[in-house]
């Protein structure tokens, strides 16, 4: 039988060197740095940003998709007018986005 099937012997094993590993886990810290934790600081650093920079009469739009303008202004909250005789106190954090002047009147 080993004439048409050869048989096949184990090697010996060898074992990656060191230098190897510290490569590999290098390359893996690397690639989760550049993928992962760097934009997602710089995301939340522009979103740290944009709720620094919320002043009154600014147009909003906060991640539930509500539209409105900022009334009044405090460390952590908002008060944003969204129709005649509504005003809506949000989070400063649901803010998603700042609206160009006259984008409410115009939808």
């Amino acid at each position: 039988m080993n004439l048409l099937f050869p048989v096949a012997y184990a090697q010996e094993s060898g074992q990656p060197s060191i230098v190897f590993n510290f490569f590999l886990f290098g390359g893996i810290i690397l690639f989760m740095y550049l993928i992962l934790w760097r934009p997602q600081s710089k995301r939340a650093k522009e979103h740290k940003d944009l709720m620094a920079s919320v002043s009154k009469g600014d147009e909003v739009m906060t991640s539930g998709g509500l539209l409105g303008k900022v009334t009044k202004v405090s460390d952590d909250y908002l008060a944003i007018n969204v129709a005649e005789g509504v005003e809506l106190k949000i989070q400063k954090s649901s803010v998603a986005a700042i609206l160009p002047k006259g984008t409410i009147s115009q939808i």
